[in-house]
């Protein structure tokens, strides 16, 4: 319709300036009437004129709205005079448009800003970046991760770690990566899964990356858990029998010998007697060790449900003092206890956390035996992802390497008289308050352990 009238307008103008210079030809040709010819030359002119200007007007306002969709602009509007002619027609029908474009370009703000939300709120770490590693999407998770506020590329993730950088910049589609971060005070083991796609022409990387260090230290206890409940009731059901057979045999025996003696000339039977009654008694000594080592180890299947409260961690710091004060005298040690804040809380199982602690403190005073300057410190605070930290640091012998990863297996002991179940019992009580407990150490340094609630 719009198109319409503009082609009927430009026709009835195209006639009307066609008479008029035919009208003006003829009249040009008689030679008379002077001014008549002069004034039809003239509105000949101005119909031109008209004509022009027509056509102008209706390419300026196609190119007004195809600069507003080129750039994106739907704030302009195009006013309209009187709806009975054809431009104003026009103008109505481009506002419809762009009220349209503004409409859909509204919408897809919304679903932007809407996945934004999402991306935001998700608990994984998510980074979308280019081949050159310039970051192209960072979502909270990933800052709080990090701890960073801003990352404009991926190698500025150096200092945090050499190798998750080296991961991320040669990681392909669908692959999987494990890297593992050894920090002072927490240890993280991220899993890493990346995904490319194509935007804009730009190939574009994006990873996932969750800390899973708590499902595996929580995998890890479970499997102990299985392993030891099997084998302590299969060594008790064998046990069991033994102790109680020694028992009885040993009972035997020393009637026997009871008996001989009455008799003379059997001292070779005694001596045989009093040979098996020690070997029974052996028997017995060792299966009742036994015993007491495969009850010892069900302690890791049997610890009670913590039951939580809130208490100053001060004051429970300086209550394990005071319960070795006498030790560290006797060992010389120095003794510091730092909380910061000082009225820092902890929701917890004090009786629990309070025997973990103990264990680590004991550990710790074996290793400063001998030690001049010996130093203890047990601290607390707040780490940079804002979580509870308790910290037992000496100034000790240190752990090395290769036994470091291993501290923590049920059964194994660096201490020549140790059971390999106090760092073992210490996991499962930190796994049931949902955290964790990990060692930072060097050889003739010192040993520092944290508990990260």
């Amino acid at each position: 319709m719009i198109f319409n009238s503009f082609r009927v307008g430009l026709i009835s103008r195209v006639i009307i300036l066609t008479i008029l210079i035919a009208g003006f030809v003829a009249l040009l040709m008689l030679k008379d009437l002077v001014f008549t010819t002069i004034l039809l030359g003239l509105l000949s002119v101005v119909q031109v004129v008209n004509i022009i200007r027509f056509v102008d007007r209706t390419n300026k306002l196609m190119n007004n709205f195809l600069q507003s969709v080129r750039y994106s602009d739907f704030s302009k509007s195009f006013e309209i005079e009187s709806k009975s002619s054809s431009l104003d027609e026009l103008k109505e029908t481009l506002n419809e448009v762009i009220a349209d474009f503004r409409s859909v370009r509204h919408e897809r703000e919304e679903s932007y800003h809407y996945l934004q939300t999402i991306i935001q709120h998700i608990g994984i770490a998510l980074i979308a970046y280019s081949k050159d590693g310039s970051v192209e999407l960072l979502n909270n998770a990933t800052k709080k991760l990090f701890q960073i506020r801003n990352l404009d590329n991926i190698v500025r993730l150096k200092q945090y770690s050499s190798e998750l950088v080296k991961t991320l910049l040669t990681i392909k589609h669908g692959e999987k990566a494990l890297v593992k971060i050894r920090e002072k005070d927490d240890i993280l083991q991220l899993s890493i899964y990346a995904t490319a796609f194509k935007i804009h022409n730009r190939n574009i990387m994006l990873v996932s990356i969750k800390n899973i260090q708590f499902e595996l230290d929580e995998k890890e206890m479970e499997s102990w858990q299985k392993l030891i409940r099997v084998l302590t009731h299969e060594i008790m059901n064998s046990i069991t029998p033994i102790s109680s057979l020694s028992t009885t045999v040993k009972g035997v025996v020393e009637e026997l010998t009871t008996r001989v003696d009455d008799f003379e000339g059997c001292e070779f039977v005694k001596e045989e007697l009093c040979d098996v009654k020690g070997a029974l008694e052996t028997i017995h000594r060792r299966t009742d060790g036994l015993i007491y080592f495969v009850n010892t180890y069900r302690n890791l299947t049997r610890i009670p449900e913590p039951h939580f409260s809130i208490f100053k961690i001060k004051d429970l710091l300086n209550t394990i003092c005071d319960l070795h004060s006498d030790e560290f005298i006797r060992s010389g040690v120095e003794v510091k206890v730092e909380v910061e804040p000082d009225s820092l809380e902890l929701s917890a199982d004090l009786n629990l956390i309070e025997q973990v602690l103990i264990n680590l403190v004991k550990n710790a005073l074996y290793s400063l035996k001998e030690r001049e300057n010996a130093r203890l410190i047990l601290r607390s605070y707040l780490n940079r992802r804002g979580r509870v930290n308790l910290q037992v640091e000496d100034n000790g012998m240190g752990i090395l390497p290769e036994v470091l990863d291993k501290i923590f297996i049920p059964f194994f002991s660096t201490k020549s008289s140790g059971s390999g179940i106090g760092l073992s019992l210490s996991r499962q009580i930190m796994r049931l308050h949902s955290g964790t407990i990990n060692v930072y150490s060097k050889p003739e340094k010192g040993t520092t352990v944290t508990m990260v609630f």
